[in-house]
């Protein structure tokens, strides 16, 4: 699969703080990657050094497997770091036209491109009419107009309302199914566990996680355990060298694991141990137990 982005090692200072730590992940076409994180944590840097508008302190990072250099890749990449930003006595076409004009892009792009983002019925409306749902949208349809083969979005639904948050997930995920590689940047886990097939999760500038979002909800996970007597369920329990922590709540045991269980090998272990068991649940982590369990731990 064809490497868009390879990131290796990356650092930036500003002054004493370190903004992002010896950050390595790479983005390979026709998926959905999220950089993950709470505010301050590195996001809009990377984002930044990678577009070339932060200079980076040390490290490297190469456009479509270094075969071009980074001024002529970004004539290939599509992205939305601030707020739209559009003359709002022009309508949403004019605006689209001045775009076309600053990136020598045909006219007949702006149609295509509003009908994606569901605004071609409103491009006589002027910018200023707009909800700020609908500048978003805009914004990503001027982003779109180059036919770019990486779309870069920073914080997309940031200050939406509930509807307009809808929206724009719904566009990302037409643009995604038409074969447009991803890359977002959200503190929202909610917004990457329901858009993006990939993760990077930074905390302080420093990677804690990088894979598929499969691959981290789909840990190890915990069971949900109850017997007659929960006290000598929890002695017996504490013995086995796969389980990593056990805590009491509703009467209920929650057993953490350190390595891979299965409920059947759970069970036959404890009736070994002639303990019977009136309830035994095998739970996964969703996202946000993971976000919080991986930075909480560092």
């Amino acid at each position: 699969m064809e490497t868009i982005l390879k990131i290796d090692n990356l650092n930036k200072f500003f002054g004493k703080l370190q903004a992002v730590k010896n950050v390595s992940f790479e983005i390979k076409k026709g998926n959905v990657y999220g950089i993950l994180g709470p505010n301050g944590s590195g996001k809009s840097t990377t984002l930044g050094i990678i577009l070339n508008v932060v200079n980076k302190t040390s490290g490297e990072y190469q456009w479509f497997d270094g075969k071009i250099d980074t001024h002529h890749a970004l004539k290939k990449v599509g992205a939305i770091i601030e707020r739209p930003n559009f003359y709002p006595y022009m309508t949403a076409e004019e605006n689209l036209k001045l775009v076309c004009e600053i990136k020598e892009i045909p006219y007949s792009k702006i149609a295509e491109k509003l009908e994606v983002v569901g605004l071609l019925e409103r491009k006589d409306s002027k910018f200023r009419t707009f909800s700020l749902g609908m500048k978003q949208r805009l914004a990503i349809a001027s982003a779109l107009l180059n036919d770019p083969e990486i779309l870069i979005l920073d914080e997309p639904t940031n200050g939406l309302d509930p509807q307009g948050i809808r929206q724009i997930r719904d566009i990302i995920k037409h643009i995604a199914s038409l074969g447009t590689t991803i890359l977002l940047a959200s503190h929202l886990l909610d917004e990457v566990e329901k858009v993006c097939s990939h993760v990077v999760v930074l905390r302080k500038g420093e990677i804690l996680y990088s894979g598929t979002v499969d691959g981290m909800v789909s840990s190890d996970g915990f069971f949900e355990l109850q017997a007659n007597d929960n006290s000598q369920l929890r002695s017996i329990l504490s013995q086995h060298n796969a389980i990593d922590k056990i805590e009491e709540e509703d009467g209920r045991l929650i057993v953490y694991l350190k390595a891979p269980l299965e409920a059947a090998e759970l069970n036959r272990y404890l009736f070994q141990q002639n303990v019977s068991l009136n309830h035994l649940v095998k739970r996964k982590h969703s996202l946000e137990e993971q976000f919080l369990q991986l930075t909480n731990h560092q």
